[in-house]
């Protein structure tokens, strides 16, 4: 096998990193020179600097293909994987070349990145999946999401959350964990090697240690300088400092990381199964910490967690159909965007043009709508999918847009009476590919870590409304509105591209602009990953990951490469332009192609995040 260098992601963050125009004034354009061009040209990375910015310095040029592509696709004919760190790409091929399949694969990776990326992953967060089954051909979809805890009351919620919205950290925000359910129900069908021998790699790292990647650091250094703020609302964070920053400091780039007390739970998981996680000896003690500092998560809602097998929702994009999650998810979200947008000639607009993002953009204010006004746990609240997803409700939605001017004011559809995150992605020599996607939402979670458990709970919580009669308000034993989605994309009834795009609400906007790429302008899975992405934030009912303070027409932010034509027409139809501040979601994806008779797997990641693909 030869291996795809892996490309640092220094270079290309700079390029990502430039300053977008701000919310009023017309920018400057990016082809007059500036007035310090030589001191420009002078400067280095200072010591110890998190970014470098050269605004005149951009990406060398490839010889081939997409002139902004960080790199070529890995190719290979007998699996492939994406992961957001190289060593889980690593476990993810070596588990299938031992004879595993793409589902033991995605569990030992996922496992690894609990450990290697604790600021997206871990055991501690919830965790969806979308496969292909070759046997049934067919994709079919797994939900493991934790419900709230029974002893928290919508009273004692509204108490301790003062400003209308709950709580980003601390025991208010917490739900059960329920990715290790997920991971034993998806091996339970499909896993060919043993349980345990999917935690031996896992294991290994926690205890040998890894250097930690330029991401990856900066975000854990962030998130724990959030939980020990006063204002955090975190009711001890011993254990996590304790957890990631052994040495009084959190890991740098570079500087070696381990986990000792993560491998002695991963292997009471790989001894006990998901039992021992929510049954055994690991449900006692998160049953004893959260009882010790005050909070509500107990044995007996860890006991009663399942996960849940699903039918994916569906629809078509000029011949492609793209699947999505439904529950309790924002899944919808994607597919009422497509709808959306199949009414408009995108490729007409022209690649990256201020026509086709405008398009796009008021498609995703008018799904956004629908997603803050519907979107909720079904088992509470229906949820009027099949009419949301209908194309004659998208024709009408379409029908709103108009090329000349932002939409204002905004309202969600009106329905018939009746009725962050790490991704990663594997595919096997018996053609399954599985997209899969696991978080602990807000960055490492809600700061808590249970005693000697080695990993932090989610803060998923945060999520769940507490206006009176909307149908994501929280209640006992309810589960949360739901941000992470894998994506699945298949075309004359055969599995096409197996991808997400991770980050929050980036991720419905992310996966569209994935389909819009390589449906309306060709492009490849690796140029469709680095073209230039755009983010809104805001709606009129926010869900509660808006900053706050945006008017109707919230914000949008664009990364540098997008033409600064573009910038220039969309803030002369009204658009408020952002900083570019990162959120632009980080992407993997496998394409299944056929050469003659011959399948084969494409596999591409991006420049975004410490990730890297590779196929065999």
């Amino acid at each position: 096998m030869r291996r795809r260098s892996f490309v640092t992601a220094l270079p290309l963050a700079v390029v990502a990193a430039r300053t977008l125009a701000r919310t009023s004034s017309a920018p400057k354009s990016t082809d007059a020179p500036t007035a310090d061009v030589g001191a420009q040209q002078r400067g280095f990375q200072p010591a110890d600097a998190a970014r470098f910015e050269r605004l005149d310095v951009h990406a060398g040029d490839r010889p081939s293909g997409a002139s902004f592509a960080s790199r070529s696709a890995a190719f290979g004919l007998s699996g492939a994987a994406g992961t957001a760190h190289p060593l889980a790409t690593l476990v993810a091929i070596e588990t299938l070349k031992r004879g595993g399949s793409a589902a033991d694969a995605a569990v030992a990776a996922n496992a690894c990145l609990g450990f290697l990326e604790p600021t997206s992953a871990g055991v501690g967060g919830d965790c969806y999946a979308m496969l292909w089954d070759p046997k049934s051909a067919q994709v079919v979809g797994l939900a493991g999401s934790g419900r709230s805890p029974t002893s928290l009351s919508l009273e004692t919620v509204r108490t301790r959350s003062p400003t209308g919205v709950i709580p980003g950290f601390g025991a208010i925000s917490v739900s059960v964990p329920g990715a290790l359910d997920a991971w034993w129900t998806l091996h339970q069908r499909y896993g060919k090697l043993r349980w345990q021998e999917l935690f031996e790699p896992a294991i290994a790292l926690c205890e040998s240690g890894v250097p930690v990647p330029q991401i990856i650091g900066c975000y854990i250094k962030r998130n724990l300088a959030v939980f020990d703020s006063p204002a955090s609302g975190v009711e001890e964070t011993s254990n996590a400092k304790l957890t990631y920053a052994p040495n009084g400091h959190a890991p740098g780039e570079g500087d070696v990381f381990r986990n000792p007390n993560l491998a002695r739970t991963y292997r009471l998981v790989a001894q006990g199964g998901r039992d021992a996680f929510y049954e055994g000896p690991i449900a006692h003690t998160i049953d004893a910490y959260f009882k010790r500092i005050g909070g509500w998560l107990s044995y007996d809602d860890l006991r009663s967690h399942h996960s849940e097998w699903t039918k994916p929702l569906l629809t078509t994009y000029r011949g492609v159909d793209v699947y999505a999650l439904a529950a309790n998810t924002q899944g919808l979200a994607t597919l009422q965007m497509l709808n959306i947008l199949e009414n408009f000639d995108l490729r007409g607009m022209g690649f990256q043009s201020a026509a086709a993002i405008h398009a796009q953009t008021e498609a995703k204010r008018l799904a956004y709508e629908d997603r803050a006004r519907y979107y909720a746990d079904p088992k509470f609240s229906p949820v009027p999918t099949a009419w949301l997803n209908s194309k004659a409700y998208a024709a009408e939605r379409a029908k709103l847009v108009r090329p000349d001017r932002i939409l204002t004011p905004l309202y969600s559809g009106q329905a018939p009476s009746h009725g962050d995150t790490t991704y990663l992605t594997v595919a096997d020599r018996d053609g399954m590919m599985v997209s899969m996607i696991q978080s602990n939402f807000h960055g490492m979670g809600s700061g808590l870590v249970a005693d000697g458990l080695g990993f932090m709970f989610q803060d998923r919580g945060e999520l769940f409304s507490l206006r009176d009669g909307h149908p994501n308000i929280y209640a006992p034993g309810k589960r949360p509105f739901q941000t992470i989605i894998p994506g699945f994309a298949t075309r004359a009834g055969v599995p096409w591209m197996s991808f997400g795009v991770m980050g929050g609400d980036m991720q419905p906007q992310g996966q569209t602009q994935i389909i819009v790429n390589r449906v309306d302008y060709g492009l490849d899975i690796q140029a469709a990953g680095d073209s230039p992405r755009w983010h809104h934030e805001g709606s009129s009912q926010s869900m509660g990951e808006d900053s706050p303070g945006l008017d109707a027409r919230g914000v949008l932010r664009l990364e540098s490469g997008v033409p600064a034509a573009t910038r220039r027409a969309l803030q002369a139809l009204g658009w408020p332009l952002g900083a570019s501040d990162g959120s632009f979601g980080r992407y993997e994806c496998i394409e299944r192609r056929m050469s003659g008779s011959e399948r084969v797997y494409a596999a591409a990641s991006e420049m975004r995040a410490d990730g890297v693909a590779l196929a065999y």
